[in-house]
């Protein structure tokens, strides 16, 4: 797969702090760089490749990229916490990494810039963090992954694990409102208020399971379990029980081409179609899963069967330089109010080329892959 790394230093290669060429939002948009999840999910990936092969191309482009960002007080260029957007407090988990590589005060000191809107960010009744302040009382499953790894790190290393309790109950207030007892599988979002109009007025959820959201929640498990001690053995365990039932379940679902459709449940209902950002974070999970003892070894080949079925239908080359196809760029709830969460909804968005949110967990998955190489 040499082609996938010279598909990421010819990405690296066309970007700057300014103009990621990843970050097909940010382009579209004609808007200036942030401080957001899209970039902080592709130095993730980046920060990855550095630690597999130990390129120190890899480490100096990060370290570049988020310092652009960062200023040695530990303010962060465009970051308003007061925004309470979950989505901003992904990238923070890149700020430990760097922070280990470098030894950087600036690192250390935006942990806490990040953390102080963890400390604030407004809750539903459950106790859950509300997905944004634009979108009070409702929680996505895309949240849980952009919040709770940073915090579940930030507690291990920095506050003595004093809200290890508060991490697994959010999970675990996941697992009871938003799980489908039928199928196993997560509706996207969930309205504690009931006041939202995509919501189910009994229930408080979204009407479908859309992959790329399921896919954000197992990351989310395994992630925040690797940054946990084990030693707190009953939530260890809880948690990832939790992981390993919501990829049986996700396994049924798959595709023989190895990977799952965008509305995960509808197959080849028409316009529904196989998606590649969700279906490469399966496939980091399912393989990081084994890797970290959660799966037995037999799953590998559905992990590498999801990795090479992408590869194979949306990877390829043109004109000497590469491009991968079949991302979603971006799926929400609520404004404006097309965003239904109906099926017809999730078809509807606009499928792209080169985003980060497809290029980095294939990319993530492909790390796993190197290191059983290994």
């Amino acid at each position: 797969m040499e082609m996938l790394k010279k598909y990421l230093e010819e990405l690296i290669d066309k970007s700057t702090p300014e103009r990621p060429i990843w970050n097909i939002e940010k382009i579209r948009s004609g808007e200036k760089p942030t401080w957001n999840y899209i970039d902080g999910c592709m130095i993730k990936a980046i920060l990855e490749m550095y630690a597999i092969t130990g390129e120190k191309k890899y480490l100096s482009f990060a370290d570049a990229f988020i310092s652009y960002h960062v200023q040695e007080d530990g303010t962060i260029n465009a970051y308003h916490p007061e925004e309470y957007n979950i989505d901003n407090i992904n990238a923070g988990k890149v700020l430990f990494e760097l922070y280990d590589l470098t030894g950087k005060e600036r690192y250390r000191k935006a942990i806490d810039t990040v953390y102080e809107q963890v400390k604030h960010q407004p809750r539903t009744s459950e106790g859950n963090f509300w997905h944004k302040k634009i979108y009070p009382n409702q929680v996505w499953l895309d949240g849980l992954y952009m919040g709770q790894p940073f915090y579940m790190e930030y507690e291990t290393k920095f506050n003595d694990k004093k809200n290890y309790a508060d991490i697994c109950r959010q999970f675990a207030n996941v697992e009871k409102l938003m799980k489908d007892p039928v199928t196993g599988l997560y509706y996207h979002g969930y309205d504690s208020s009931r006041q939202a109009k995509w919501c189910n007025k009994e229930t408080g959820l979204s009407k479908n399971f859309w992959l790329r959201a399921i896919g954000w929640y197992v990351m989310a498990l395994i992630d925040t379990l690797e940054k946990m001690d084990k030693s707190y053995e009953a939530e260890y365990s809880h948690l990832m029980s939790n992981f390993k039932e919501v990829m049986k379940a996700m396994l049924k679902f798959q595709d023989e081409s190895g990977m799952w459709y965008q509305v995960i449940d509808q197959g080849t209902r028409e316009g529904n179609y196989l998606e590649t950002s969700g279906s490469a974070i399966m496939a980091y999970a399912i393989l990081k899963g084994i890797r970290m003892g959660f799966l037995p070894e037999d799953y590998r080949c559905y992990g590498e069967k999801a990795f090479y079925g992408i590869c194979d239908k949306y990877l390829y080359e043109k004109e000497g330089e590469m491009n991968l196809g079949g991302i979603c760029l971006v799926a929400g709830l609520g404004v404006p109010d097309s965003r239904d969460g109906t099926f017809e909804y999730y078809i509807s968005e606009p499928i792209v080329e080169n985003e980060a949110k497809g290029v980095a967990p294939l990319l993530l998955a492909y790390t796993e892959i190197l290191r059983t190489q290994k």
